[in-house]
């Protein structure tokens, strides 16, 4: 077993070699074509003329320890580990409604001001490592406040709803999340001056979280909704891409595909006719087998993620011409549950593998971001996926083996 001081040796070395492979080529699309956009190109995202594939991360906490002073460093040290490991893409939450401790918006329209410094920020730092960031701005789930906290705002106001799902119907709701993708939308940034809207270190927004709307399995309420808030959204800014923030569950449009799904009867969700909606720039899938088919062996739970990740690509490369992004993707932690260590490695592997095959082909599959990353310090943040480096640099070598393999079809798949 290795030693603390053999452990921070081995990541200090495995930085060292990171800098020095990705630092330097004037192509590295992290370093180049800065206020460059990232845009669609069919079923690619393209980035100054030239295909960008994502290896990325998710750390939803950037906002909340980066708005105290004394944890500050703490986001730092995660977005400069990212750029070590070649990762350019972080998924973060632009949300927290009513939380107890580290509320964003207090209550309908007010806003803390504490914890826009501190998302101000997450960009400002992101930028100066080279990470694109992808913005969530509102949770299906109750964490953070989520639409239930919408919901219960409404109610105060006199509205007669009571279930979390009357946050894709409600009217007097709508308007609250509409304020809400406005005020994040057209916030100045306090350390850069640049607008959120205008600034393309932001690669993309996402409508919510996770949307379910189980009161509804035929899809038509979340269906109306994505259509509504993708238009508002555009209306306001038309230079970021956008995503919805979907597991990836199929739904009634093509009834067969519904056979991938783990468990779920689209939940209210469909995969197909959710990401056919125009102002929808790409599609996106979450992928956690030991939670939705938890009685399940290791082999079937590995031949589900195969199966579910070329579906998606196929539907994506021949339905949506859009491309595909893994936004979340994690097995449990062998610090915090019983599950071995090369077990959650040979998932990021299998992940990894169906995203390089469609994307060395030229196919919709465009990347994906694990979950998640935390840092030596962040314990009371374990949830059981959590990846630090410093514990487990076989999974920071896994990772680090992708950015290298994408980086070279950012260079051998520029377009002439």
């Amino acid at each position: 077993m290795l030693g603390n001081l053999q452990i921070f040796l081995f990541i200090a070395a495995s930085s060292f070699t990171v800098i020095h492979s990705l630092s330097l080529p004037a192509t590295d699309p992290r370093r180049s074509a800065e206020g460059i956009f990232i845009k669609v190109n069919g079923k690619q995202f393209v980035k100054d003329g030239q295909p960008f594939y994502i290896n990325g991360l998710n750390a939803y906490w950037l906002m909340s320890k980066a708005s105290e002073p004394t944890e500050k460093e703490k986001v730092s040290t995660a977005l400069h580990q990212a750029s070590l490991l070649g990762m350019n893409v972080v998924r973060t939450w632009a949300f927290s409604d009513a939380d107890d401790y580290f509320p964003l918006q207090t209550s309908p329209g007010f806003y803390n001001e504490k914890m826009f410094k501190g998302l101000d920020f997450v960009i400002s730092e992101a930028k100066k490592n080279g990470v694109l960031l992808i913005l969530s701005l509102v949770n299906n789930h109750e964490d953070f406040g989520g639409k239930k906290q919408y919901v219960q705002w409404a109610r105060e106001k006199g509205q007669p709803i009571s279930s979390p799902d009357d946050f894709f119907t409600d009217d007097l709701v709508k308007r609250f999340y509409k304020h809400h993708v406005k005020s994040v939308l057209t916030r100045n940034n306090s350390i850069t001056g640049i607008p959120y809207k205008d600034d393309p270190n932001i690669l993309a927004w996402e409508l919510i979280n996770e949307p379910r709307c189980e009161s509804d399995i035929s899809g038509d309420t979340l269906q109306a909704w994505i259509e509504e808030m993708a238009a508002y959204v555009k209306t306001i800014d038309n230079n970021h891409l956008l995503e919805i923030g979907l597991e990836g569950f199929y739904g009634d449009s093509i009834s067969d595909r519904k056979q991938f799904n783990p468990w779920y009867d689209g939940a209210g969700t469909d995969f197909i006719s959710n990401n056919l909606v125009a102002g929808i720039d790409f599609a996106t899938i979450h992928i956690y087998p030991e939670q939705w088919i938890p009685s399940s062996t290791l082999l079937d739970q590995f031949v589900f993620v195969q199966s579910w990740i070329q579906a998606h690509i196929r539907d994506s490369n021949e339905i949506l011409g859009k491309p595909l992004l893994i936004t979340e993707f994690g097995r449990l932690s062998p610090n915090s549950y019983p599950i071995n260590l090369k077990e959650r490695d040979s998932l990021y592997k299998l992940v990894y593998s169906g995203i390089y095959g469609s994307a060395k082909e030229g196919g919709a599959g465009a990347g994906s971001l694990f979950w998640q990353l935390l840092i030596d310090g962040l314990d009371d943040l374990r949830d059981g996926y959590e990846v630090i480096l410093s514990e487990t640099p076989s999974t920071a070598f896994v990772v680090y083996h992708q950015s290298q393999k994408l980086f070279s079809l950012n260079k051998s798949h520029a377009f002439t």
